[in-house]
């Protein structure tokens, strides 16, 4: 059976109950049946296997492997070292991929907080009367109460209804309020029917009986979150771009070490000491700070989108949302407040003018009657918490006539004429000091039928024909204008007569007409936006001429320009090249859409190359941020299904919050590159000296825990003030990054390995040999490992690639801009990250449990100065390549 189109008592029937409700033990069978009254959440990954894949991603199962060769090495030649190496490797592990997990914990539980949807307790109707009852245990044949301010728990049939008046916005994306009545409906489908009143939506005024048809994920609710939940897992192009990186130094990694345990192999090393030169090139090569670096990085631009009203549930998202594109986004309370407000009135007088030139709809005017009856003629209430509560048309007609002073003391209401779903209008009647007065208001279509006269200037006039066409033609001007119009009207009822069941002979007072008010500073953002060289696409549930208007309020449809619209009747014929040509008009307006349309046109636009940001509040748009590269749900107003399928939410439901995002997102990408940089620099600076001990048969310069006291100690706290630093000036006025811009490509790796990374190889190498030779020793002698000038000498090298990283923090701060042209103090995290570095080098250097435990010795002066030219070097010919650049792109080349 249709339960819309069929009677309440054959619905009643179908479903096996009555007016009285189900009884509690039937109700508990169904329940039993039936399953609970939620939607059902696809399970994900268990905390122990989210905490497994940090711990073996390709960085961590290289360094598992070298940690295994060093406990073996020690069980078989005990004395070397290698036990503490294998356990400095194994913390590292454990450490970075600790902390991946607990930044993705704390994401979890933040979102988990925010579920809010559903009502937890719901009045139903028991044969033994009235419980209250929880959402979950709602059946199918269960018998609710509903009213004002109540979110519906379950999709039902009305089967009584008083002035009853809903909001379909989570689950349609429709702004305005909607009647309904227990009367039968010829809709073409429940979403549209006038009895039906779905999960997720909420009753805005009136109060209704309904009986429960669907729970669970039957509803239409559960469809659309069951769609959601079925889309694809993308990765985002930043864990694109660090696995492709990973890939290629863990190649060359494993590579070198083979290589190297070969030469050491053959140039009469035992098996585990050339174990031991292998593992250390794998542990030279593998940058064990990169991935701790790009999480905290990530987890820093997540604080600071934080800080701008923007919580990222996913830590890769931050950087892909600067790679954006497209910004598919939602009209109500997204781009606008999600609430009514008056924008014009057209007044009565100004109908009864004398020249038709005067016929113009006039800016917000104070009078009499027409505030009395936007006043009077509501059913709002105030909330306990501040503010009106009700209808959001009534809201805003109340809060108009408070502004203009308008009281109602002394004033009783006598009567109501409800309002319903076919007449479209409500009417209430009061006792004033100077009579009794009918006011009326409602859909235009429904009033002015009614109206035989209009007051002007404190006078009533017959409303001619004439009159009536110029009233005709106001109407669909304002109409035009995507703007919502309620008709004003009163009635003086004669003294002694009995009050009136209808409304009839009113006398018109005026057209109010409404907005769903853009939000502020969203002009500016999109401005913002486009300037950036990102496409804004407006794909929403609400009228075309609704959103044309807020199109050109906010600066994406130019006052005379005629956009591109399609709606969701449209698009059902639209073919898929038919849909990417629409794709490609500037600001294209799609309206009317349905759940999976939405899904269609977020399809379409990657398949057409596009990195796709997606907004929405409403179940409705679910799929398509779940199918987005990133998914913006709303904070305030987003259902709990939107803010599942989303990567990011707005915190205060602001579409400007996004374009803040996005500059913070494109400063990641940046920041990424600096860092990366930084930290590869140093690993030809680790490498060079394994290479030079099999090579030429010198003492080794630099043992493997000295690698780990470069790469997880001093580096750590500069690359990651290299991941603060603030968006360039020109970020928004320069394009999305194209999805061929590769993290690690050929001239970072130049820049890194070629050039900056030789000046530090050559500054160790020199401070090495400075050491041993003013120690007095000759080449070709042969140093044992705990000897003191040995340790002095491998301390000397550390200290110079330390040296020179202080430096190349500096450099690495921009690619192209001259280090003396930025501000010094613009980023203060540097200075403490070189803080940072000299407090631990020197506790490396100075302190006993440092040189226990890295294998070091103190140092004279002379030693820390004998890098001093080799960071002079470096700093001048890194700002001659800058200079360069700069001359190169300045000719066009």
């Amino acid at each position: 059976m249709n339960v819309y189109r069929a009677t309440a008592d054959e619905v009643l029937a179908s479903l096996g109950t009555s007016r009285a409700g189900l009884s509690s033990k039937e109700a508990a069978r169904r329940l039993a049946e039936y399953g609970p009254n939620a939607v059902e959440r696809v399970r994900g990954k268990p905390l122990h296997k989210r905490a497994l894949e940090t711990l073996t991603h390709l960085f961590a199962l290289l360094l598992w492997f070298a940690a295994a060769i060093a406990f073996v090495a020690h069980l078989i030649e005990p004395g070397l070292g290698m036990a503490t190496l294998g356990y400095a490797i194994v913390g590292v592990i454990l450490v970075n991929g600790l902390f991946a997990f607990w930044q993705e914990f704390r994401a979890e539980r933040t979102l988990s907080e925010l579920a809010k949807l559903l009502p937890a307790q719901v009045k139903v109707m028991r044969g033994e009367g009235v419980a209250t009852v929880p959402a979950e245990e709602l059946v199918p044949g269960d018998v609710i109460v509903v009213g004002q301010g109540d979110r519906v728990p379950a999709d039902c049939r009305l089967i009584e209804a008083f002035a009853l008046r809903i909001s379909n916005a989570t689950l349609t994306g429709e702004a305005m309020p909607l009647g309904r009545s227990a009367a039968p409906s010829d809709a073409s489908d429940v979403l549209r029917s006038t009895n039906a009143l779905l999960a997720g939506t909420s009753v805005l005024a009136g109060d209704g009986v309904a009986v429960v048809f669907a729970t669970g994920s039957h509803t239409e609710f559960g469809k659309i979150a069951r769609l959601a939940q079925g889309g694809t897992e993308d990765r985002s192009p930043l864990l694109e771009e660090v696995d492709s990186v990973s890939r290629v130094i863990a190649v060359l990694a494993f590579g070198l070490g083979l290589a190297f345990f070969g030469i050491g192999f053959e140039a009469g090393l035992s098996v585990w000491q050339a174990s031991m030169f292998g593992i250390g090139t794998i542990v030279a090569n593998v940058p064990e700070g990169l991935l701790p670096t790009i999480t905290l990085t990530l987890a820093m631009g997540a604080r600071r989108m934080a800080r701008r009203k923007v919580l990222v549930r996913h830590l890769p998202a931050t950087e892909t949302l600067g790679a954006v594109t497209v910004i598919c986004t939602d009209k109500t309370g997204t781009l606008t407040e999600n609430r009514m407000a008056v924008r014009e009135l057209f007044l009565s007088r100004t109908l009864a003018a004398a020249h038709p030139a005067d016929l113009q709809p006039e800016q917000y005017t104070a009078d009499r009657l027409l505030c009395e009856v936007s006043r009077r003629c509501q059913t709002v209430q105030w909330a306990t918490d501040g503010g009106w509560l009700g209808d959001p048309m009534e809201v805003a007609l109340v809060e108009m006539a408070e502004r203009t002073g308008s009281a109602s003391a002394g004033i009783s209401l006598v009567s109501e004429i409800p309002f319903d779903a076919d007449r479209k209008r409500m009417s209430t009647l009061h006792e004033m000091a100077d009579g009794t007065f009918m006011y009326t208001k409602g859909a235009p279509e429904t009033v002015l039928p009614l109206c035989t006269h209009l007051e002007a200037n404190g006078r009533v006039a017959p409303l001619t024909r004439n009159l009536r066409q110029r009233l005709k033609e106001a109407e669909e001007a304002l109409a035009k204008r995507g703007l919502r119009l309620l008709a004003l009207a009163y009635r003086r009822l004669p003294a002694e007569a009995p009050l009136p069941t209808n409304e009839a002979s009113l006398v018109f007072l005026g057209l109010v007409a409404f907005e769903d008010p853009p939000r502020k500073g969203v002009a500016e953002a999109v401005r913002s936006a486009l300037q950036a060289g990102i496409k804004i696409v407006t794909a929403t549930g609400d009228h075309p001429d609704t959103t044309i208007a807020i199109g050109r309020q906010i600066g994406l449809v130019g006052e005379e320009e005629i956009p591109q619209v399609v709606t969701g009747e449209r698009l059902l014929h639209l073919s898929e090249s038919q849909l990417w040509t629409a794709l490609d008009a500037p600001c294209p307006i799609f309206a009317r859409l349905a759940a999976d349309q939405k899904l269609r046109i977020v399809r379409a636009l990657r398949a057409k190359g596009h990195v796709t940001a997606v907004t929405g509040d409403g179940v409705n748009d679910a799929p398509a941020l779940k199918e987005a590269d990133i998914g913006i749900a709303m904070g305030r107003t987003g259902s709990d299904v939107a803010r599942e399928a989303a990567d990011m939410i707005l915190v205060d439901d602001n579409f400007v919050s996004i374009v803040d995002a996005i500059e913070e997102g494109r400063a990641v990408f940046d920041n990424v590159r600096k860092f990366l940089t930084y930290v590869l620099t140093s690993n030809i600076a680790e490498f060079v000296p394994y290479l030079a001990f099999v090579l030429f048969g010198i003492p080794l310069p630099l043992t493997v825990i000295q690698i780990l006291a470069v790469d997880l100690g001093t580096d750590l706290v500069p690359a990651l003030a290299l991941g603060a630093e603030k968006p360039c000036a020109d970020v928004m006025q320069r394009p999305p990054r194209s999805r061929a811009e590769l993290l690690l490509d050929h001239r970072l790796l130049l820049r890194a390995y070629g050039f900056l990374g030789l000046f530090e190889a050559a500054a160790g190498m020199a401070a090495f040999s400075f050491v041993l030779l003013q120690g007095g020793w000759s080449f070709g002698e042969r140093l044992t490992a705990d000897a003191h000038l040995y340790l002095q000498a491998t301390t000397a090298c550390l200290v110079a690639i330390v040296l020179l990283q202080v430096v190349n923090v500096f450099l690495c701060r921009d690619e192209r801009t001259s280090l003396f042209s930025r501000a010094r103090l613009a980023n203060p995290l540097i200075f403490v990250g070189i803080a940072f570095e000299f407090a631990m080098i020197l506790a490396v250097v100075y302190t006993q449990p440092g040189n226990v435990l890295f294998g070091t010795a103190p140092l004279g002066w002379q030693a820390w100065l004998s890098a001093g030219p080799f960071a002079a070097a470096m700093l001048a010919g890194e700002e001659m390549r800058k200079w360069i650049v700069r001359v190169y792109f300045a000719r066009g080349q």
